[in-house]
């Protein structure tokens, strides 16, 4: 069982880390379609990679690129998401 406990968090902590990478990512590409005018991701798209675990790089990639700094809903939804999966890694990781 300890094995299988062992595997599960890996695979947890690799989607996560992938998710936040996407995030991050993703919200330079925004960034740089915005600045050459060309075809944007949605916003939804942006607040959907976050809810799924993407939001701690998708926060962070916010304030590195300077990128939806002055949306209300992005400034509340993206910390937000971050709380939200540091409560579930503390739930799952320290078994609180």
């Amino acid at each position: 069982m300890y094995i299988l406990e062992q595997n599960v968090n890996y695979v947890i902590s690799i989607y996560l880390v992938v998710m936040n990478l996407v995030g991050f990512t993703v919200m330079g590409i925004d960034k740089r379609r915005a600045i050459t005018k060309k075809w944007r991701i949605s916003e939804n798209t942006l607040i959907i990679i976050a809810f799924i675990g993407g939001g701690i790089g998708a926060w962070f990639g916010m304030y590195v690129y300077r990128h939806k700094t002055k949306h209300v809903k992005f400034v509340i939804i993206l910390p937000l998401t971050v709380i939200i999966y540091l409560a579930l890694l503390l739930k799952i990781f320290c078994f609180i």
